[in-house]
C-alpha cells in the first residue's frame, strides 16, 4: 500500500519507505516508480503501459517524500525547476557525535566514482547544504537539512568528511551495520500547471536511530 500525501491529475506525491529503490535497477526489487504505476493501472483500470516521470531520486536506504509526474508536461516543468534551484528538499539525520557548530553552510566538490561511491575531489561538482542541530543524545546529533545541491549521496558524504558520519551509513560509515537515519521530510515546488506553492511535510515513524529523537521529529 502506497502512502500517497497528493495526487491530482498532473502529479503524485509519495513517501518511499526506506530500503526501496526510487526505479528499477540491478536488484530487480520492486522500486516506488513501478509501484506507482501499478496504483495508477489499478485506480484508474488502465490496461497499457502508464505514464510515471521520475522527477528525483532518493537512495536506496533513504526514505521520505518523493513527487512523481503524471504528464511529461508536468515532468518537463518540474526537472526545469530542479535545473534552476526552485525545488527545494529537506532532510533529517543522526549523525555519530556533536558538531562544533551547531548550524552553518557545508561546501565541498563531490565527485562520482565508477564503483558507485562519491568522494570529495576538486574535479567533482558543486555540493551546498545548510544545517542546524535540532538535538543532541548520548554521542548523536538529529540534524535539520536544507539540500541546496543534489549531487550523489550528497549529505552522507559531507558529513563524513566532516568527521560526522550518519548513522547506519553502510558505505560511509562501514562499521555501523544498522538501518541509515536519513529521511527526506519536506518537499517544495512550484505546481507545474496551477503555479501555486506546493510544501509537503511527514515525519519519519520512530525507528533506528530515529527512535532516540522520537520527540523532536
Amino acid at each position: 500500500m502506497i502512502n500517497i500525501l497528493y495526487e491530482d491529475n498532473h502529479l503524485l506525491i509519495v513517501v518511499k519507505p526506506e530500503n526501496i529503490p526510487s526505479q528499477k535497477d540491478s536488484s530487480n526489487d520492486k522500486d516506488m516508480q513501478s509501484l506507482v504505476k501499478d496504483y495508477l493501472k489499478e485506480k484508474y483500470n488502465k490496461p497499457g503501459n502508464v505514464y510515471v516521470g521520475l522527477i528525483h531520486r532518493l537512495d536506496r536506504p533513504t526514505g521520505g517524500i518523493m513527487v512523481f509526474a503524471k504528464t511529461s508536461k508536468a515532468a518537463g516543468r518540474l526537472t526545469e525547476q530542479i535545473q534552476k534551484g526552485e525545488f527545494h528538499k529537506k532532510y533529517l539525520a543522526v549523525v555519530e557525535g556533536h558538531l562544533d557548530n551547531k548550524q552553518g553552510t557545508l561546501k565541498d566538490k563531490i565527485k562520482r566514482l565508477d564503483n558507485g561511491d562519491s568522494v570529495i575531489s576538486e574535479d567533482g561538482k558543486e555540493a551546498i547544504l545548510n544545517y542546524q542541530v535540532i538535538a543532541e543524545k548520548d554521542n548523536m546529533s538529529l540534524v535539520n537539512i536544507d539540500l541546496l545541491t543534489g549531487r550523489h549521496h550528497q549529505i552522507r558524504v559531507q558529513f563524513a568528511n566532516l568527521g560526522h558520519p550518519l548513522c547506519g551509513d553502510q558505505r560511509y560509515n562501514k562499521q555501523d551495520k544498522t538501518q541509515l537515519a536519513l529521511f527526506a521530510y519536506q518537499l517544495e515546488f512550484i505546481h507545474p500547471v496551477k503555479k501555486e506553492k506546493m510544501v509537503f511535510t511527514e515525519y519519519p515513524k520512530p525507528y533506528g536511530y530515529f527512535k532516540e529523537f522520537r520527540d523532536f521529529c
